[in-house]
């Protein structure tokens, strides 16, 4: 996989050492981190014992060449319109996050790396297998 996007789960579990993660990572040549994740991990790191420590990992991240942030655009926006739409004609909702972490990787093309089972539910969306 060249382009991947980490799943809050995903660099959660690589900060405590999966082996799986970072393989994956370090065979990617792009790394893409939604802004949609970035917010679900400052709100774990709120109030937590690290909180301080957490936000300083999550920065050195961040500034590595390979890490790309991403941003809601229009074209997101679109795309999220279309998966949150297909999503309740099947009768599947997952998250609303989630709903905007599937529509970054679909407008970059990118694999998502998850342990959520419930990405299955967007279609043609790119799955990372774990197993």
């Amino acid at each position: 996989m060249k382009k991947i996007i980490l799943d809050t789960n995903a660099y959660s579990r690589l900060m405590n050492g999966d082996k799986e993660v970072l393989n994956v990572i370090s065979n990617s040549e792009t790394i893409y981190f939604s802004v949609f994740v970035i917010g679900e991990l400052n709100a774990g790191f709120a109030g937590g014992k690290h909180e301080k420590k957490n936000h300083e990992i999550l920065k050195e991240f961040l500034e590595k060449s390979s890490v790309k942030t991403l941003s809601a655009t229009i074209e997101t926006a679109r795309i999220f319109g279309i998966i949150k739409n297909s999503l309740k004609q099947a009768a599947t909702p997952i998250p609303i996050n989630d709903v905007w972490i599937a529509s970054h990787c679909m407008e970059t093309g990118a694999t998502l790396v998850s342990y959520d089972s419930h990405f299955k539910a967007v279609k043609g969306l790119l799955i990372w297998d774990s197993n």
